[in-house]
């Protein structure tokens, strides 16, 4: 598997990347997204989201409270979990983010299920810099 390294100065850039990562998905794709407090994987994946609905000013609020926020991109389910308050790895199994197959699902924080680590999956891993300037990104297919 070959990494991708990108630099994102902004958040303009990441809504690129995110927009781009959309138009390669498929029905069943698994993303996961890693990343620390505040590295942008939810800006990401907001992008994302907005991309594959097709609606750029989607109100796409952070599922960390909820855990999964569906949406429908083309008659396509769409999931985005965030599992940072996730205890026990068996906790993921009453989300049913893999219910339906043909599901594109996003998952924050996937290192707190790790059979998720397992599956088939395009990991993009999300940090910033020392600096402090912008992001960058490692893209694992």
């Amino acid at each position: 598997m070959a990494a991708e390294r990108i630099f994102l100065p902004d958040d303009d850039a990441t809504a690129a990347l995110g927009a781009r990562l959309a138009a390669e998905l498929k029905p069943g794709d698994l993303v996961l997204l890693e990343g620390g407090l505040g590295a942008g994987k939810t800006a990401l994946a907001r992008a994302i989201i907005r991309t594959l609905t097709g609606e750029a000013g989607l109100e796409v609020p952070s599922p960390s409270f909820a855990l999964v926020q569906p949406y429908e991109a083309n008659g396509l389910p769409l999931l985005h979990a965030d599992l940072y308050r996730i205890r026990d790895p068996r906790e993921t199994d009453e989300l049913g983010l893999f219910d339906r197959p043909e599901a594109i699902v996003l998952v924050e924080w996937p290192e707190r299920a790790p059979e998720l680590l397992s599956r088939p999956s395009t990991k993009v891993t999300l940090s910033v810099p020392p600096d402090g300037q912008g992001r960058m990104a490692e893209i694992v297919r």
